[in-house]
């Protein structure tokens, strides 16, 4: 067999190699959370503690770097954590897991607060985030499936065994605003919990956000828009009347219910209006009509619409016997808010993203409740939506181009996982030079903006 036949080049393989380091790209995740407060804010949420020799805030930090990394339990952070000559001293195994059963729901709240003012410092230095004319939050759960003697573990719908955490998440920029860890049986359409969820969502935005968004504000202290998306499983009474105390706009799915399907049938062909991309072109095979005065809606907030699109089912699409004797596919969402019923849902029709966001944070370590405790589990669960958003804020401060928008693997494939070796002599970095992508990460280091005052 010829040499340029081999998957790799044959040589002799030691293991005396000094001053080199693993996933060396770790350094810029780690920049990004000393510039704008995260680290700093851990150390503060735990300094109640007791600690020898070393501080659990910094422990909890070098968790969030190991999950951004794909760990999915105490073991994996312990890898990264083992790196001496990249982070250095780190905890034992055994006392990673000590300072894990130590924390409790006090450092819970103030780890949540450490991110909220981390996200001022963020948003504040990101040009974009400044300029966004509204924020949508998007409110769905998903499940995660554990063994049967974690505490709060249940059967869910779906004939598993776990937990059926609810999400608060900024789709558009990437972020998870608040985690509700909840049993697994816990239902889909439990209005105190998304009323939960959208409050800790809301007092996790940046000062301007929030603005006008507590309960009891005036409308003429909103800064910023705020409006709130979810499916079906999340239209309660509750949550739009939530909403209106809060000053907060919704758009949530509405089950095709018989009344629904008299108005439509009431509907004339052209009466439907095209459906439109979120960029303003047209989409094929959609429709879409403002059924509002034909659906009695009194029980709702003032000003509520009724909007319904149709199209032409797709390949494998589960019909109703409606859709199935009419040969299109109707989907529906109520909302509050004004302008052309197109738009509208077009913006609705964008919850899709959620899904990704659920998807990342899967892969940032909430796939995986590593310990029995509840609390621990929320804090874990905390920490994996931490290593997302710090991902997310890494992409947004530092990266162009294709990786501005890149899943997590993608990151680490080209960026995180870089080799890189260590001098003695000024602990200097050295990244390999021959890895296609070590010039993005120098450009990325040197565009870690200075720190933001998060008061001003």
């Amino acid at each position: 067999m010829g040499e340029g036949s081999r998957l790799v080049r044959a040589r002799t393989v030691t293991g005396d190699g000094e001053g080199l380091v693993s996933r060396a790209g770790l350094v810029l995740l780690a920049e990004v959370a000393e510039t704008v407060g995260l680290a700093d804010g851990l150390r503060q949420a735990t300094r109640a503690l007791n600690w020898r020799r070393h501080h659990p805030g910094r422990l909890l930090g070098l968790a969030v770097l190991a999950l951004a990394d794909g760990a999915c339990n105490v073991s994996d952070v312990h890898a990264v954590v083992g790196q001496e000559r990249l982070f250095g001293p780190g905890p034992s195994w055994a006392s990673a897991w000590r300072a894990f059963d130590r924390l409790g729901p006090a450092e819970l709240r103030a780890i949540n607060r450490a991110e909220a003012t981390a996200r001022q410092r963020v948003w504040q230095a990101d040009p974009q985030a400044r300029q966004r004319p509204a924020v949508i939050i998007d409110v769905d759960a998903t499940l995660v499936t554990t063994r049967a003697d974690k505490q709060d573990a249940a059967p869910t719908w779906k004939r598993s065994y776990g937990h059926h955490p609810l999400l608060a998440m900024d789709a558009e920029r990437g972020e998870v605003l608040a985690v509700l860890m909840r049993p697994g049986n816990a239902g889909s359409n439990t209005a105190t919990d998304h009323v939960t969820v959208l409050g800790e969502a809301i007092a996790g935005l940046p000062e301007r956000e929030r603005s006008g968004h507590l309960p009891g504000d005036s409308p003429t202290e909103v800064q910023v828009g705020v409006c709130v998306r979810a499916d079906a499983g999340g239209t309660t009474h509750w949550l739009a009347e939530e909403c209106r105390h809060r000053n907060i706009s919704f758009s949530l799915g509405y089950a095709i219910d018989g009344r629904v399907r008299d108005a439509l049938l009431l509907v004339q062909e052209e009466d439907w209006v095209p459906a439109v991309e979120p960029n303003g072109s047209r989409r094929d095979n959609g429709y879409v009509y403002d059924l509002t005065a034909l659906v009695n809606l009194s029980a709702w907030p003032k000003g509520t619409r009724l909007i319904v699109r149709r199209e032409r089912p797709h390949p494998g699409a589960q019909l109703s016997l409606f859709d199935d004797v009419n040969g299109w596919r109707h989907t529906a969402f109520i909302t509050d808010a004004t302008g052309d019923p197109a738009a509208l849902e077009a913006r609705h029709r964008q919850r899709g993203r959620a899904e990704g966001v659920i998807r990342d944070l899967k892969a940032c370590g909430l796939a995986n409740l590593p310990f029995d405790c509840i609390v621990n589990n929320s804090i874990w669960a905390r920490l994996a939506a931490m290593a997302l958003n710090l991902l997310s804020w890494t992409r947004h401060l530092t990266l162009t181009g294709p990786l501005r928008k890149a899943t997590p693997k993608t990151l680490r494939y080209r960026l995180l996982h870089i080799a890189g070796r260590i001098t003695a002599a000024g602990r200097k970095l050295h990244l390999d030079r021959d890895w296609p992508w070590t010039p993005t990460l120098l450009a990325a280091l040197d565009r870690i903006p200075p720190t933001v005052n998060p008061t001003t």
